[in-house]
Formats: C-alpha cells, structure tokens, sequence
C-alpha cells in the first residue's frame, strides 16, 4: 500500500504544481477539447484551446476540474495504457453510481472519482 501512496503523492504534486497551461494542454492531448470542455462544464469548447496557450484563465471551478483530471490520470497512468485510462473516463463507474468519472467531476464530485481510481488500481 505504501507504493499506492507515494503514487498518489506524486500525483498531487504534479496536478499542483504544473500551469495550468500545461495541465489543460496535457489534457487536451489526452481527451480532446470537447471532452476537457464537458468535463470543465464549459459550454465554448474553444476555450479549451486559449486555456492551453495560456491566452486565457479558466474560471476557479473550471482550473479544479482540470486540475483532479489530470491528478486522476497521472495516478491511473502509472499502472495502466492511456487508451485504458480514456475508457476509465468515459465508461459507467459503479463506483460512483454507474456514472462515468468524467460526469463526475463535472458534477464537483472530485472525492467519489478519486476514491474510485484508487479502486480501480487496487483491482476492486
């Protein structure tokens, strides 16, 4: 358990220290725009991109948003495919009440999508 957690550290780190630039950027590389702006619960998918350049701030629940997603896929990517982390995404969470992790951080319920990735990698 304690490797999950150095993991879990270094996740955070990463998710906190990184611009946001360049959180959104390694977002958007990873999802696409138009997943990172559902995600974010930005209606102009566009702002996606400008957030990556750094041509423009993302409102505080929007960088929170980024910030957890990019935490989550750090943490999952260290054991798993990118493709398989994009699944864990999009796919129904029973975890979070057959709900993707992506709608779930959408909805602010960063917690519940940790406390599921931190399932997954367990195996449960």
């Amino acid at each position: 358990m304690s490797n999950l957690s150095t993991r879990e550290k270094d996740a955070h780190r990463e998710a906190v220290s990184m611009s946001i630039a360049d959180v959104t950027k390694y977002l958007q590389d990873a999802f696409g725009q138009k997943l990172v702006a559902y995600m974010t619960d930005t209606k102009d998918v566009k702002n996606v991109g400008r957030w990556s350049r750094g041509e423009q701030a993302p409102r505080k629940d929007a960088e929170d948003r980024l910030r957890i997603a990019y935490q989550v896929f750090h943490l999952l990517q260290e054991k798993d495919s990118s493709h398989t982390v994009r699944a864990w995404f999009v796919g129904l969470n029973p975890q979070l009440g057959d709900e993707s992790p992506a709608t779930a951080i959408r909805e602010g319920r960063h917690r519940d999508v940790l406390i599921a990735a931190k399932a997954f990698l367990a195996g449960a």
